[in-house]
């Protein structure tokens, strides 16, 4: 599973800054070469130690974590390096890492001498690489490849474990997939670091004398990825928005052990395109593509996984009704031996307290989960069972109803994973170990809340009965104010974060020869409408009516202007009720449907 020597990856980095030129300088004692980067043009080239200094070369000099990769736009390029980083526990014995900082080194010196346009236009791209720099929940390690399962790295050939570790990646699950391409071009396997988005967290706990591990890995697809009102359903391929696959990894006695579960949107073209209102309206985009899309999308998943029972938890009636009703009849015509889906009306049957009526949804589907079973090697790393099968998962953000079910589902492997393994007698359960069943409900409730910033900008939902197994006051306060701050980041700032990952993960690509090679400007009213200014002059308007109203009695001319002020009052609120869109930040890259 670890890298052979000649490909394995420097542990240790350190970055001389100089005026015209960057030099990685590997530091783990391995005595390769450095590489150096040029700040005029980013072109890369290894030489054998550092150059010396003098006083009109005088470097910056800093530890670095790693090198994600390089972005070429208009006239620069860009290195990212990791510039902070943590442990976080081990994957199957080896480290793992979490990015803490990100650091985006500009090579634009030759941005001098381009024209003004250009130097604009760059700006304006260099600003969305500042937001990218914030992204949260990126991992890595020096000798594993995080993108594959147990079991798929367990089945990979002795020719496949050869490889660098970039190639062994499975491509829609490496977060710098497109960074990378540089430094593939310039053969640089020593410095090119496989990072994964999702989220790692891990504890260890006693039953008895036995030391039970318990990891929780999400991986998230690079596909379709995006935020949650920008990356909704699927694209004409069959790739879905927020495709998450999370494993869970048991340890104990020399066994170890995988559960693998997906959730991802629904798989045909919708939208729900923010326009201020608290739950903009579902839109469903060519509506005849969605049996093809549907197919496409489950094809791939039993190429990856086996059979797939997919799980659908949205409400049977209104907006939410009339998506549950199409994916339904998709898949109508996908339904089979190895494909099956299943309507489980969450908050029909949960309501917003009764969670433990799942165990309503765990009976329909129970047999699906002893037939497909989970992956387990014994103490010589032999294989006796495989997982040959998946749930798939999904509401309508793929969030909260999704995380709480897959925790239960997740809770239910691993007691029939630690009987297996002789640990847990026919009827124990978590629940009757009082510090393993806390601590195994603040690991999932950790990882819905990770999986959830990551895509909606705050943490899930319903996150108290996944951490408590109940709910309180605390957490549905807690929900209010996070379903206020998604509100918020929906309305007036995920557009600017859709444009840095569309830019980041090459869904845009920047030409200096392309049509749309600029962040497209607003245009139209789009680029008056203000929301901050519109809603001033709307409660201003209303205080100066108010205000003449009190002063009218008798005197027309108060109560003339008490209606104007009410006027415009109503008139500019009715304005951007009507033309929500306008006022909302919207991606600029790939421009959404007015």
């Amino acid at each position: 599973m670890e890298a052979p020597p000649r490909h394995r990856l420097h542990s240790g980095l350190r970055l001389w800054e100089f005026p015209d030129q960057y030099v990685i300088e590997p530091t783990d004692g391995s005595a390769a070469s450095c590489l150096d980067i040029s700040r005029l043009d980013g072109s890369m080239k290894l030489i054998d130690q550092v150059a010396e200094c003098n006083s009109l070369r005088v470097p910056k000099i800093r530890s670095i974590f790693g090198v994600v990769g390089m972005l070429k736009l208009l006239a620069g390029s860009y290195l990212v390096v990791v510039t902070e980083s943590e442990s976080v526990g081990s994957f199957l014995g080896h480290p793992i890492f979490r990015i803490n900082s990100l650091n985006v080194l500009p090579c634009d010196h030759s941005l001098k001498n381009s024209p003004e346009e250009q130097k604009k236009v760059e700006t304006d791209f260099s600003r969305l690489l500042s937001v990218a720099e914030r992204t949260n929940g990126l991992y890595f390690s020096y000798e594993i490849n995080l993108t594959l399962s147990a079991q798929r790295l367990h089945d990979l050939g002795d020719e496949s474990k050869s490889l660098p570790l970039w190639r062994q990646a499975e491509p829609r699950f490496l977060w710098n997939n497109y960074m990378l391409e540089v430094l593939i071009d310039n053969k640089l396997d020593q410095f090119l670091l496989p990072v994964i988005q999702g989220s790692f967290h891990s504890f260890q706990t006693a039953i008895g004398r036995d030391i039970v591990d318990i990891t929780l890995i999400a991986r998230r697809c690079t596909r379709r990825n995006g935020t949650r009102m920008w990356r909704r359903g699927a694209d004409p391929d069959g790739y879905v928005a927020n495709f998450v696959e999370t494993e869970q990894i048991v340890h104990m006695n020399g066994y170890t052990s995988s559960f693998v579960q997906i959730r991802g949107s629904m798989p045909f073209m919708w939208e729900q395109i923010v326009d201020l209102t608290y739950k903009p309206k579902f839109e469903i985009v060519q509506p005849e593509e969605a049996a093809r899309i549907a197919e496409r999308h489950f094809l791939d998943l039993r190429k990856k996984y086996g059979s797939v029972l997919a799980v659908d938890l949205v409400n049977k009636h209104g907006g939410e009704g009339r998506l549950s009703e199409r994916f339904a009849g998709a898949m109508q015509h996908i339904n089979g031996d190895d494909v099956r889906y299943l309507h489980f009306d969450f908050h029909h049957i949960c309501g917003h307290i009764h969670f433990e009526r799942l165990s309503i949804l765990y009976e329909q589907i129970e047999d699906f989960l002893d037939k497909n079973g989970y992956f387990l090697l014994n103490e010589k790393g032999e294989k006796m069972k495989e997982q040959s099968g998946i749930v798939r998962t999904n509401c309508i953000d793929c969030l909260d109803r999704t995380n709480v079910t897959q925790s239960m589902i997740g809770r239910k492997m691993l007691e029939l994973q630690l009987r297996r393994i002789g640990v847990f007698g026919a009827e124990e359960v978590i629940s009757s170990h009082l510090n393993f069943d806390e601590r195994y409900k603040i690991l999932w409730a950790n990882h819905g809340d990770d999986i959830s910033i990551q895509y909606s900008g705050t943490p899930a939902l319903k996150g108290d009965f996944v951490r408590y197994g109940r709910r309180t006051v605390q957490g549905v306060l807690n929900d209010g104010w996070n379903a206020l701050a998604r509100y918020y980041l929906n309305n007036f700032a995920d557009g600017t974060k859709q444009d840095a990952i569309d830019l980041v993960q090459g869904h845009y690509i920047v030409a200096v020869n392309r049509e749309m090679a600029h962040v497209p400007r607003k245009g139209g009213l789009e680029a008056v409408a203000n929301f901050p200014v519109a809603l001033a002059v709307v409660l201003i308007s209303f205080w100066f009516a108010t205000m003449s109203v009190k002063r009218a009695g008798s005197d027309y001319k108060h109560l003339f202007f008490s209606l104007v002020w009410a006027g415009i009052s109503v008139a500019v609120a009715a304005f951007m009720k009507a033309n929500g869109r306008i006022f909302c930040n919207r991606p600029r890259l790939h421009k959404p449907r007015p």
